[in-house]
């Protein structure tokens, strides 16, 4: 137990103070990289609570998609970061109206939480007993089965996201050189070889000259 407390307040403080940074680091790019750590503690702690599948998609899913995805958006961009400043500080009375509002709804929500006596007592063990199914398989039975369609749905909206996304995009430029295969291969061999008699102390091209 003492191990698992030690671990527990290790990725605990390491993602606040991680997501303290995502919010006062003055490089973008830096907060990403915030971003991602509190993402792998929080996995930790997932793991600690047997929810394994939840932290393997927190990885997968947040750290190897939307993170990257975003630090790459951010280092690509020409974004003029003096002016998002700018703003910010046009908009910091809202933000501390609605900073405190949510903090008052924070401690409204805490101060009135009260827990069983009873409740630690009858909490289980974060891992399934033997013979169980564990966490990923459980969750596949009820969402290949009970929910199979909803599943597909969401599958279809998400594609149908993807290709709007992708045609709403695409831009043809004009005067861009493009390759054209079928071009390439039906010229005729005139087109593409010219064939120059090369006399002795000559390049060969006559607009270089003699001797070069």
């Amino acid at each position: 137990m003492i191990i698992q407390a030690l671990f527990f307040y290790l990725f605990a403080s390491i993602m606040v103070a991680s997501a303290v940074m995502v919010i006062t680091a003055r490089n973008p790019v830096h907060g990403v990289l915030f971003l991602i750590l509190a993402f792998f503690n929080a996995a930790g702690l997932f793991v600690m609570l047997g929810a394994e599948f939840l932290a393997m998609i927190l990885v997968i899913v947040y750290v190897g998609a939307v993170a990257v995805l975003f630090l790459f958006v951010v280092m690509m961009l020409d974004v003029d970061f003096a002016e998002l400043r700018a703003g910010f500080v046009r908009y910091l009375p809202v933000g501390l109206l609605v900073g405190a509002v949510l903090l008052a709804e924070l401690v409204l929500v805490v101060g009135g939480w009260a827990t069983s006596a009873g409740i630690l007592k009858s909490a289980g063990l974060p891992t399934p007993p033997a013979g169980a199914p564990t966490n990923t398989e459980a969750l596949g039975r009820v969402l290949y089965t009970d929910y199979v369609y909803f599943f597909e749905a969401a599958g279809l909206i998400l594609m149908v996201a993807m290709v709007g996304a992708i045609a709403l995009t695409l831009r043809h430029r004009t005067g861009v050189k493009r390759q054209d295969v079928g071009a390439q291969v039906a010229r005729a061999p005139s087109e593409a070889v010219r064939t120059v008699t090369v006399a002795p102390g000559s390049s060969g091209f006559p607009e270089l000259g003699e001797g070069q």
